[in-house]
């Protein structure tokens, strides 16, 4: 083997290792509610250098890459035994997504590709694209993963090389490794993204949030948060979508907005983590917000604070779409952790890491949109009089 490409491959081996080996730390600054982390979990750069790499010297003397990966983001996230799994939107440099799994012994770093990427069996109809999947351990012993296929639209012109039809396919598995390829779900919406299966059954049926639009980007006048009952799982098919949470003129989900990972069950209710889109003179903004439902109507809200959870700050604006943050993948703890994962802009994976008592309360106790910047006013102008108040009786005291 020559020597300078025997450099070059132990230069490549080491620094992924370096990368793998690097521990995550808290940031100072919190609100109390998460704790962000200093260092993405996932980047490209995860991506194993034998993934890239023809390490042969004698097909690539050079050591030249191969196959480039851009990005790794959007991932489902699930706990198995002591491992915390990431099944990740890795695209390469030739736009198609992919998902791998991804395994960490803690949750906030250390965080390997496993050897090979996921192989998703194929439908009748082939899929061009596939991202963004959500993991839910169902009830019925499965683990399912939900993600957008998305093939280029049969009625567009031929001129048009753009325009494409999203729908939610549906896959199964128990160990992440063999994955068992059902049939697209089918529902009155012509395209589908960000569908997410109730980890329980209602009324013996498969439950499904939906987001049903009218068109690939636009929501139209379908946007919001869907809901849906189905017989089957094998050929699910939703007859009825009621839309639970819709888009509000003015709000950080105005343009559109979709469930993220599958809801957590808490004692007060299921707790949902969404994003919103909202148009800005830059282009659209993604942010996270959180709402309760109720354990006896999975379409009634309870509670829905102001606002955004989480936004993008600092370098995660920046990537190849910027000023967006995206989830669809959480894990909760038997002691109440909550380790939320997060994308941004596109590019990267995050951690940001709470608990149960810490999103109840804010959930709960977190003032609703008012819808109007006098409701706004009212809302802090009484906070502020409850504190001078309770300041002043300390005083007193």
């Amino acid at each position: 083997m020559d020597i300078e490409f025997s450099k070059r491959l132990q230069l490549l081996k080491n620094k992924y290792e370096e990368l793998i080996a690097l521990e995550n730390e808290p940031l100072e600054e919190s609100n109390g509610v998460f704790q962000r982390y200093k260092n993405p979990v996932l980047t490209g750069k995860h991506a194993p250098y034998f993934w890239k790499y023809d390490l042969n010297p004698q097909t690539n003397p050079l050591l030249l890459e191969r196959i480039g990966i851009n990005s790794a983001f959007n991932a489902g996230a699930i706990k198995l035994g002591d491992k915390f799994y990431l099944v990740a939107r890795v695209e390469g440099n030739d736009r198609k997504s992919f998902f791998a799994v991804a395994e960490s012994p803690n949750g906030i770093d250390s965080f390997r590709f496993w050897d090979t990427p996921v192989t998703i069996p194929q439908t009748e109809q082939e899929d061009t694209n596939i991202y963004d999947m959500r993991l839910t351990r169902h009830e019925d012993g499965w683990i399912y993963g939900l993600f957008c296929t998305e093939r280029r639209d049969p009625a567009a012109p031929e001129g048009d090389q753009t325009a494409a039809i999203a729908q939610c396919a549906i896959a199964r598995t128990k160990d992440l490794k063999s994955w068992y390829r059902l049939a697209d779900l089918k529902t009155p919406s012509p395209q589908q993204r960000n569908v997410v299966l109730h980890p329980e059954f209602v009324d013996g049926k498969y439950a499904f949030y939906t987001r049903p639009q009218d068109g690939f980007i636009e929501a139209g006048n379908r946007g919001g948060i869907g809901f849906g009952l189905s017989d089957s799982i094998e050929n699910a098919f939703i007859g009825n979508e009621t839309v639970i949470d819709r888009k509000v003129y003015h709000t950080v989900y105005e343009a559109k907005n979709g469930l993220g990972p599958a809801p957590i069950k808490t004692a007060k209710g299921w707790l949902h983590l969404a994003h919103g889109v909202r148009n800005t003179a830059a282009g659209l903004r993604y942010v996270l917000y959180l709402f309760m439902t109720s354990f006896d109507d999975l379409t009634k809200i309870i509670y829905k604070p102001a606002g955004y959870f989480i936004a993008p700050e600092g370098e995660e604006r920046i990537g190849d779409v910027p000023n967006v943050v995206f989830s669809n993948g959480w894990i909760a703890e038997e002691d109440g952790t909550v380790y939320i994962y997060y994308a941004s802009s596109d590019t990267r994976m995050h951690v940001a890491v709470s608990s149960i008592e810490k999103l109840v309360d804010y959930v709960i106790n977190t003032p609703a949109d008012g819808l109007t910047s006098h409701s706004s006013v009212s809302v802090i102008c009484d906070l502020v009089k409850r504190n001078q108040d309770y300041l002043n009786l300390q005083v007193q005291l």
